[in-house]
C-alpha cells in the first residue's frame, strides 16, 4: 500500500482532472464549441491519454530531479523516505512521457510539433525550476501548449469539414484558442509564484493574484450579448472560488499556501469551463464533474 500511495503522490494524480479539462476545453475551441454528438470520443480519449502520460511522466521526473533537494528539506517524499528507488522513478517517468508523446504525435502536423515542444519544455522545467526564479513561466507554458495542442488536434481531425474549413492558426478557432491559452498561462504563472513561496521562508507575494482575473477579463470581452449571462455566471463562480482559495493564505492567522495552491489548481477546471461557456449544458456538466473530482482527489493525494 505504501508503494501504491507513493506512485499516486509522485504522479500528483489529483491534478489529472485539470489536464483532462484542458484537453476538452482546447478540443471544443478547436471545433468552435460544437455539439457533444459531434465529438469523436475515442479520438479525444487518445489525446487525453497522451496528455496524461506527459503530465504523469513529468511529475515523476520532477521528483527524480528534486531528490537531492527533498533529502534536505522534504524527507517525507517517496524517494528520500525510501518507499521507492530513485532509478525506478526515472524509468517510470521517462516511459510515461515517451508513451504520451507517441500517442499525441500520431496526429502529425502542427499537433506533433507542439507536442515535441511541450515534451522538451517539461524537461527544461524539471531540470531547472529549483535554480530559476522565473520557472513559473515554464510550467505555465506547458499548460499554454496543452490548450493549443488539443485545439489543433481537434481542428486537424475535422479538417475539410464545416467545423474546420481553414488552417488552424488562420481560423477563428485558432485565434480564440491562442487567447484562451495566454490567459491560462497568466493564471498558472500566478499560481506557480505562490507555490514557490510554499517551501521558502519569506512573505507570500500579493502581486500574482492579479493574474488570476485574466480569464474573467477575456471572457467578458470576447463573449457577446448572446452569451453574456452564462459568461457572467461562470465568471462569478470562478471569482468566488479564487477568493475562497486566497483566504487560506492572506486572510487567516495561520497562512496555508499549500491549501491555496491546491484549490487554485482545481480551479483550472473552472477557467476551462469559463472559456467554453458557450458549450452545450451536457459538456458543461463534464467540466463540473472534473472539478468535483479534482477537489475530492486532493483529500487523498496532495496536489503539490
Amino acid at each position: 500500500m505504501k508503494f501504491l500511495r507513493a506512485i499516486l503522490v509522485l504522479g500528483r494524480v489529483s491534478n489529472l482532472p485539470s489536464v483532462w479539462s484542458n484537453c476538452l476545453c482546447g478540443w471544443l475551441v478547436g471545433m468552435w464549441c460544437a455539439r457533444e454528438d459531434q465529438i469523436d470520443w475515442f479520438v479525444f480519449g487518445l489525446l487525453a491519454a497522451g496528455a496524461s502520460g506527459l503530465y504523469l511522466g513529468g511529475m515523476f521526473l520532477n521528483d527524480a530531479c528534486d531528490a537531492w533537494w527533498d533529502r534536505k528539506h522534504r524527507r517525507e517524499r517517496p524517494i528520500p523516505s525510501g518507499v521507492i528507488r530513485e532509478k525506478t522513478v526515472w524509468i517510470i517517468g521517462i516511459g510515461l512521457m515517451a508513451g504520451g508523446l507517441s500517442v499525441i504525435c500520431l496526429q502529425g502536423g502542427a499537433t506533433a510539433l507542439m507536442a515535441l515542444l511541450l515534451f522538451n519544455l517539461i524537461l527544461v522545467y524539471n531540470f531547472g525550476h529549483k535554480r530559476l526564479s522565473w520557472s513559473p513561466l515554464l510550467i505555465a507554458g506547458c499548460r499554454l501548449l496543452l490548450i493549443l495542442i488539443a485545439a489543433s488536434h481537434a481542428h486537424t481531425y475535422y479538417s475539410g469539414t464545416e467545423l474546420a474549413p481553414e488552417p488552424f492558426f488562420k481560423s477563428i478557432a485558432g485565434g480564440r484558442a491562442t487567447w484562451m491559452a495566454l490567459v491560462l498561462f497568466g493564471y498558472v504563472a500566478g499560481l506557480g509564484w505562490l507555490a514557490k513561496s510554499e517551501s521558502v521562508p519569506a512573505p507570500v507575494p500579493v502581486w500574482p493574484c492579479v493574474l488570476f482575473v485574466l480569464p474573467i477579463g477575456l471572457a467578458v470581452v470576447v463573449n457577446g450579448a448572446e452569451h453574456r449571462r452564462d459568461t457572467l455566471v461562470m465568471s462569478a463562480i470562478l471569482g468566488l472560488w479564487i477568493l475562497r482559495c486566497l483566504r487560506s493564505t492572506f486572510w487567516t492567522e495561520e497562512p496555508d499556501v499549500g491549501r491555496t495552491v491546491g484549490g487554485l489548481l482545481a480551479g483550472i477546471v473552472l477557467v476551462d469551463l469559463l472559456a467554453a461557456a458557450v458549450a452545450p449544458p451536457a459538456l458543461a456538466a463534464v467540466f463540473i464533474g472534473l472539478f468535483v473530482l479534482a477537489i475530492a482527489a486532493q483529500r487523498w493525494v496532495p496536489a503539490t
